[in-house]
């Protein structure tokens, strides 16, 4: 459940011991409370937010709500009363919000889904699945909020965005709200008459208290199949939906000029539009879709130096691909404890539309102009849930061929740097048992119109399913689940051999005696698997234990996303909560996890421990520590296809506070470290946060963070030398110092304006240079062998090293100067209006500055200076939406 509800999530140190009890007895004994609504026989309220129409008088208020959070099932501060009507075409809800000192209720401005200062909530199970809802959240404001919930409570969704009404009112009571929602927003069954999963929760910000009408213990397994239920609703009709969304967007870029560049003139303008739309199919179905989809709203991406072998995931901010992902969500392995693979999805939506894969072979004075994404032509979704409990999606989307223009002195030409490829993406969910138990299935399939004989390095298709399972028993205080997953790629030998040597496998590494190359597979086949189980119910303790594994030719990355392959994962964990406050504290958690990881052939690749905890006093300051020793670790993958090696233990630890976050100044402050034996790596990260809303329209806040790295072993090059591979390696002393900064100025809950900027600096020097001789050698110091002044000459005329290994006086090979600096700066300038519900301008203005500028002394004011001096590329755009509901 949503953290802004205060739900704990569990925690404890010891092992764990997976207990199989299949009673069926509730452990929960909460009485099922039932609300009854009734037709307006009349005419409907008017929504003013003051609840004084005669139309309110046909039903009685909703009352009794028991505090949830901070102390389980005691009376709330202040009680709360709610109404529900019906018509045809609409919901109406009235929640009354007492309060005996109106004077201190909080009103913090926000835009949509900020959830700040006081608020009220109505969740609806329309479909009363006892798995899913919708939430529609009103604070006192007026900002509204709204969350597609499903998984029973373990997903809240806030893309969603549906067409409602709201107006809010303070008076001597307290303060009141007054929703409108169109049936058209909800999904339901076409019956006579319903019956709907219904809570109502309340949020008392200035004392961090959370109430629900119908209660639901801290403890409890879950959230929607514990609601109460709406009665009375007689008659209505589901509501088919049709929403068009059409957009014009103007575009100007400024940008540094480069003599003789054609692509470089430095300034650029474009018109440009498209279509967005939803239609209701059934009362059960919904279609999404788009037409040349803009996304130059979106912010950028944050800043990086990757340094290691495998991709860096970034999350989706795609409206489109957002709105609903829950539903499309396939993850391998979700656990609470274990490693990097916790990201592994069949579906990742950052590959449709993702930058070319090819850039053209040019000669001296070509320049180019590469796209820097892939034109999304169209997409669709397609969703629903039937009244069986049957839940689908599909997703079908095309990318069309883009093309580089090359320039020579006026003479173009174009090169095809991304093949027209289609993206289909299905998924299934039943429920059974009442939901207590969950099957379901996957399906993606990616198909490339390969043209060019230079693009046979991309597989011609790619293929994943799964499937997967969850069963829940004694009220769902038990649980196991697990899944399957198979891939299958096709494609030219040339693309199956890159697909074998890319740095998800490394097939080629010589101390792999289990995978190997054959340069003759025109296809490759892989499977992964999960399957844990645990407790998350009744009681202040909790645990889970897992294994889960990808073999050496599993690859999701077409349309997923994975990080590695070839590993077999297990972990268990245990964590004890406290459920009502003691002591000096409000909550508590301790928690206790450890793991390992193999290879397929066995190899014990890393061992960890871990135990932390994380507390809230009476003040309301958080508080959190934590370490991991590890026991060493096998890498198959930081030498780059060369053999494994092997590194000592070492132990991480960290700390953190964080203090009264509803004050309108607060703190929040992290240390990381770790320290490696041997002194083969050390590092420590600096975070810190502070906020500063001066009033309740505007957000300041500046998030600076400094990281201090250092790698005996960091990888630098392959070589040949005398029929043998030379890996060099060096000791890598990198730091970065960067900044968020944000800006929120919420002028109504319609119209705001957002700064968002992020300098960022990297400086990376190499020394003590050194070649792998035995990676996994019994002594750490056997590992390696350090080049001797001798044998190393750095080459200030062209930047280079020249390594002489057999001291014969010529040169045996080449390193270029590894050292980096890495310098970037991004930032949003974007007001918006929502004009009318559901209909938006966007004024946008983004600016970003990379370069490799030098710093000699690595500091703010000359960081500051150099960032600043490189040249800014602009863009300034307008866009225009209207959202038509027919």
């Amino acid at each position: 459940m949503k953290n802004r509800l205060l739900h704990l999530r569990p925690a404890f140190p010891v092992l764990f011991l997976l207990a199989f009890s299949f009673s069926s007895t509730s452990l929960w004994g909460q009485p099922k409370k039932v609300y009854t609504t009734a037709r307006i026989k009349s005419s409907a309220p008017v929504i003013d937010g003051k609840i004084d129409e005669p139309t309110w008088e046909a039903v009685q208020w909703g009352d009794s709500f028991t505090q949830r959070m901070p102390v389980d099932s005691a009376a709330p501060s202040q009680q709360t009363a709610f109404k529900i009507l019906y018509d045809d075409k609409n919901l109406y809800v009235a929640i009354r919000a007492f309060d005996t000192e109106p004077d201190k209720i909080v009103r913090r401005m926000s835009r949509r889904d900020g959830f700040e200062g006081d608020w009220v909530e109505i969740n609806i199970d329309s479909y009363h699945d006892l798995r899913s809802s919708f939430s529609f959240t009103a604070s006192v404001s007026g900002v509204k909020g709204d969350e597609a919930v499903s998984n029973d409570g373990n997903i809240w969704d806030a893309s969603w965005e549906p067409i409602w009404y709201l107006q809010t009112n303070i008076d001597e009571k307290g303060w009141t709200a007054e929703f409108r929602i169109p049936l058209s927003q909800l999904r339901f069954a076409n019956k006579e008459e319903h019956v709907w999963g219904l809570q109502v929760n309340r949020r008392l910000f200035r004392k961090e208290e959370a109430s629900n009408w119908q209660y639901i213990p801290q403890s409890a397994p879950g959230w929607v199949h514990l609601f109460g239920e709406l009665r009375g609703l007689k008659g209505i009709k589901p509501q088919k939906q049709l929403e068009i969304q059409p957009y014009i967007v103007a575009n100007t870029q400024t940008f540094p000029e480069e003599d003789g560049n054609p692509f470089a003139t430095g300034n650029l303008s474009e018109l440009s539009g498209g279509l967005d739309g939803k239609i209701g199919i059934t009362s059960d179905i919904t279609l999404d879709f788009t037409v040349n989809p803009d996304f130059g709203q979106v912010e950028a991406d944050p800043s990086e130096v990757n340094l290691t072998a495998f991709e860096t995931f970034f999350e989706e901010r795609r409206p489109f691909f957002i709105e609903s992902r829950n539903i499309l969500d396939y993850q391998i392995t979700s656990s609470v404890a274990g490693g990097n693979y916790t990201r592994d999805n069949l579906f990742y939506s950052r590959r449709i539309g993702r930058p070319p894969h090819y850039f053209p072979i040019t000669q001296n004075g070509e320049f180019v102009k590469q796209p820097l994404n892939s034109t999304i032509l169209g997409a669709l979704k397609l969703t629903g849930k039937t009244h069986n409990g049957l839940s689908f999606a599909v997703l079908e989307s095309v990318t069309g061929n883009e093309k580089a223009e090359v320039d020579l002195q006026g003479v173009r030409r174009t090169e095809l740097v991304e093949p027209l490829t289609n993206y289909l993406v299905a998924r299934m969910q039943q429920d059974l048992n009442k939901g207590n138990t969950i099957i379901g299935g996957m399906f993606t399939a990616t198909n490339r119109n390969i043209t060019e004989p230079y693009l046979n390095f991309l597989a011609r298709s790619a293929y994943t399913a799964g499937i997967d399972f969850q069963h829940n028993w004694k009220d769902r205080e038990y649980y196991i689940s697990g899944n399957a997953v198979l891939s299958r790629i096709n494609g030219s030998t040339e693309a199956i051999t890159a697909a074998q040597r890319s740095s998800l496998r490394y097939f080629q590494r010589p101390s792999a005696p289990h995978v190997g190359i054959d340069s003759s597979k025109t296809s490759l086949t892989g499977t992964g698997a999960t399957f844990k189980g645990g407790k998350k119910g009744k009681g202040n303790i909790q645990y889970e234990s897992g294994i889960t594994f990808r073999s050496p030719e599993l690859e999701l990355n077409d349309v997923g996303f994975q990080r590695s392959a070839d590993q077999i994962n297990w972990w268990s964990w245990i964590g004890y909560r406290t459920l009502k406050p003691f002591g000096i504290f409000r909550q508590l958690n301790v928690n206790a996890n450890a793991w390992s990881d193999w290879d397929f052939s066995g190899t014990s690749t890393y061992k960890a421990a871990n135990t932390n905890f994380n507390s809230q006093f009476k003040n309301y300051w958080r508080v959190g520590a934590g370490a991991t020793p590890n026991f060493g670790s096998v890498s198959n993958a930081d030498l780059r296809g060369g053999p494994a090696i092997r590194y000592p233990g070492g132990i991480s630890y960290w700390y953190w506070f964080e203090t009264d976050n509803r004050k309108k100044l607060r703190f929040y402050f992290e240390h990381n470290n770790y320290h490696g034996s041997k002194q083969y790596q050390r590092s420590q990260d600096f975070y810190s946060s502070i906020t500063y809303r001066p009033v309740n329209a505007l957000v300041i806040s500046a998030s600076p963070t400094y990281s201090i790295y250092k790698h005996a072993l960091q990888y630098i090059s392959s070589h040949q030398f005398s029929g043998d591979q030379r890996l060099v390696t060096a000791l890598l002393s990198q730091r970065t110092l960067s900044a968020t900064v944000r800006i929120d100025y919420t002028i109504t809950p319609n119209l705001s304006v957002q700064y968002y900027g992020q300098p960022f600096a990297s400086k990376g020097s190499y020394r003590d240079f050194k070649r792998i001789i035995d990676g996994r050698a019994a002594k750490y110091e056997d590992r390696f062998s350090p080049f001797s002044a001798n044998q190393i000459q750095y080459n200030t005329s062209d930047n280079s090293y020249t390594i002489d290994e057999n001291l014969d006086g010529f040169t045996d090979y080449t390193l270029g100067n590894p050292n980096f600096t890495f310098m970037q700066y991004r930032s949003n300038l974007v007001v918006r209006w929502e004009y009318v519900p559901g209909s938006t301008v966007f004024i946008v203005w983004s600016q970003s500055r990379t370069g490799d500028n030098g710093v000699d002394r690595f500091s703010v004011s000359e960081i500051g200076k150099n960032l600043f001096d490189i040249k800014a590329h602009n863009v300034f755009l307008v866009k225009f939406t209207y959202r038509l509901v027919l």
